[in-house]
């Protein structure tokens, strides 16, 4: 399976066209699959990007150092369970932000949006961003849940949910509808700038692969290809803004839900840079990497083949 912007490279991926609400689906059920794996890796990028903020380098202590030290810790703090903390809620975002931003890019490429010069790009973006919307509740109680951990290992601010449920009913009495999408402002840029670039990597390479013929057109590894290069874009273009958005979902909250720490996007960035200083808005780059590398691959890859499958079926329904 391909990405849509790329299948109409031959007539035989023509025939694997599918419409946007399978991809919906599949898209997200890919995601869900792939998080799965990938979500204890979060669980350590999360307590990462928390460690010393707002505080200069050398004035904290650092529970965490490094990627094995930092699963380490992990799982002295919190058992080996503690690795698949908000699950849950990852679960319910990938599905959520995934499903819409498939749905979306699926729509662009049926109406040839992604055929116009720099096309595959502004509809990943787009499409990335309505689904960070949709799926910012789950990430703010995901963050929350996954920073949270024993005293002497805590980092950052400690909300003590029980439950996603739980956190959300939590979130929507004390701060009302508003506050389950406190922080989406560093969400959105976060994914468009990561969907366009995952989107558009993806599809260029996977058809560049394609066109050198040096694997089997309908081959799983060409999907592999394509996942591979899309992940170090990725990873090069998202961190800083998964840094921020950590920091925005994770801050404490006043009486009427304002942020006690940061005032938006333009203020965490600020504030970081300054007190913290410009590498720490690569903080936790390592697990970032192998966390949306193999979540990369895998996603695009179950993506691939259960699209290919899905449109094959229909294919032969017909």
């Amino acid at each position: 399976m391909s990405l849509p912007g790329a299948q109409r490279a031959s007539g035989t991926e023509a025939k694997e066209t599918v419409a946007p609400a399978v991809d919906l689906v599949l898209g997200a059920s890919a995601c869900c699959l792939a998080c799965v794996f990938t979500n204890p890796l979060e669980v350590v990028k999360t307590r990462l990007q928390l460690q010393g903020e707002l505080r200069a380098r050398g004035t904290y202590p650092r529970p965490y150092r490094g990627f094995f030290a930092s699963v380490a810790a992990v799982i002295r703090a919190d058992g080996l369970c503690g690795l698949q903390k908000g699950l849950a809620a990852g679960l319910l975002y990938q599905g959520l932000m995934n499903g819409v931003r498939f749905y979306c890019y699926s729509l662009a490429c049926q109406a040839g949006l992604t055929q116009q010069p720099g096309g595959t790009v502004v509809a990943g973006a787009v499409a990335g961003a309505l689904g960070a919307f949709v799926g910012s509740p789950a990430y703010l109680v995901k963050t929350q849940l996954q920073a949270q951990t024993v005293a002497a290992m805590a980092v950052g601010h400690q909300h003590h949910h029980q439950s996603v449920l739980g956190a959300l009913e939590t979130i929507w009495r004390q701060q009302g509808l508003a506050g389950l999408w406190r922080g989406v402002g560093g969400a959105v840029p976060r994914v468009m700038v990561g969907s366009a670039a995952q989107l558009a990597t993806f599809a260029s390479a996977k058809a560049w692969v394609q066109k050198q013929q040096w694997l089997p057109e309908d081959s799983w590894l060409v999907a592999l290809a394509g996942g591979m290069i899309s992940s170090v874009a990725v990873a090069a273009v998202m961190t800083p803004f998964d840094v921020v958005s950590t920091r925005l979902y994770n801050q404490p909250v006043d009486g009427i839900g304002k942020g006690q720490l940061y005032g938006g996007l333009a203020d965490c960035l600020v504030k970081i840079w300054r007190q913290e200083g410009p590498l720490a808005l690569y903080k936790g780059l390592g697990p970032a990497y192998l966390r949306l590398g193999p979540h990369t691959i895998l996603s695009m890859l179950f993506w691939d083949e259960l699209r290919k499958l899905a449109g094959r079926g229909l294919h032969q329904g017909t």
